[in-house]
């Protein structure tokens, strides 16, 4: 497995202050605690470019990653269960809506789901939220390594009919485990062949 040449470039609150739209950029948000930074960590090949944190809420700003010289992979606050107050939500809110709807590079969001769960309320308005916006977005389950396989499909057959009620047909998914680098060449691959399609927006 080849470790990635990746690095943090920036953390910050505003649409403003990222950097420069030139280059593609992908988006990994979920419920608090998901294993956004375990899963960023593993995609790189390093343990240590994204803080991991057993306490939810610990990703609080738009953090910019560089992989590759040649795109951004950018980790956002979790939404769901923290232990803020209704303000600092409702802050976290308007900064992450500012970006999903204004990022002029923004190719596509992975939007990370526990796949030891059911399906949680916040993902499927979240993800609805994405669809009424026309935003490409992409489902990666996490911690598949803690579930048998069989139980595993089962806990995603549970979301494909659940997406079914809304959706014409289950948006595309991966399931991932940091722990064992499960997934991490299909979304290599996903986000190779987005990289080719891309063009600056003048």
């Amino acid at each position: 497995m080849r470790n990635l040449k990746a690095q943090f470039i920036i953390s910050n609150t505003s649409i403003e202050k990222c950097p420069s739209p030139d280059k593609p950029e992908y988006a990994f948000i979920g419920r608090s605690n998901v294993g956004k930074s375990s899963l960023i960590n593993m995609l790189a090949g390093h343990k240590n470019l994204a803080k991991t944190s057993g306490r939810p809420g610990k990703t609080q700003l738009i953090n910019h990653f560089l992989f590759e010289d040649s795109w951004y992979l950018v980790d956002l606050p979790g939404y769901g269960y923290a232990k803020v107050s209704k303000a600092k939500k409702a802050e976290w809110g308007k900064m992450i809506e500012q970006y999903l709807l204004e990022r002029k590079n923004l190719m596509c969001v992975f939007v990370l789901i526990d796949v030891r769960l059911e399906p949680q309320e916040v993902d499927m308005e979240f993800l609805l939220w994405l669809g009424e916006h026309q935003i490409p977005f992409v489902m990666a389950f996490t911690k598949s390594d803690k579930l048998s396989p069989p139980k595993r499909d089962k806990n995603i057959a549970w979301y494909k009919r659940q997406m079914l009620k809304s959706w014409e047909s289950m948006p595309q998914y991966f399931a991932t485990s940091a722990v064992e680098s499960k997934g991490r060449e299909q979304i290599l691959d996903f986000i190779h062949d987005i990289n080719e399609k891309f063009e600056v927006v003048k």
